[in-house]
């Protein structure tokens, strides 16, 4: 069973930067798509970023120009770089494989942007 540990989310304000990491257990992680996803008071859980097992990555257009995604199969962990930082990115973010049937999610990691 895959285990995914997020950490790096604090505190910013506006226009700052976080990066986010995402350490998962075994092995297979390599095998797979994974995402960023991120879920605000009241919202849906939405993907911010997603990164092929082979490195391609895709953005929706609220975080496009701002947020990289990045891999690192020999450390098992995948990274979320977020610069330009506004109040509407505030939000629980988690990482996961991509696809229907999701690892058990992690505790995820807290991001708050404000003044």
């Amino acid at each position: 069973q895959v285990q995914l540990v997020e950490s790096g989310g604090g505190l910013v304000q506006p226009g700052g930067s976080l990066r986010l990491s995402c350490a998962a257990s075994g092995s297979i992680f390599r095998l797979y798509n994974m995402g960023w996803y991120r879920q605000a008071p009241g919202k849906q859980r939405e993907l911010v970023a997603r990164i092929t097992f082979g490195g391609n990555t895709n953005y929706p257009d609220s975080v496009k120009g701002r947020f990289t995604i990045s891999r690192d199969n020999a450390k098992n962990t995948v990274y979320l770089q977020m610069n330009s930082l506004k109040p509407e990115d505030t939000a629980v973010y988690y990482c996961n494989r991509e696809g229907s049937t999701p690892w058990p999610w992690g505790q995820g990691t807290q991001v708050t942007v404000s003044s």
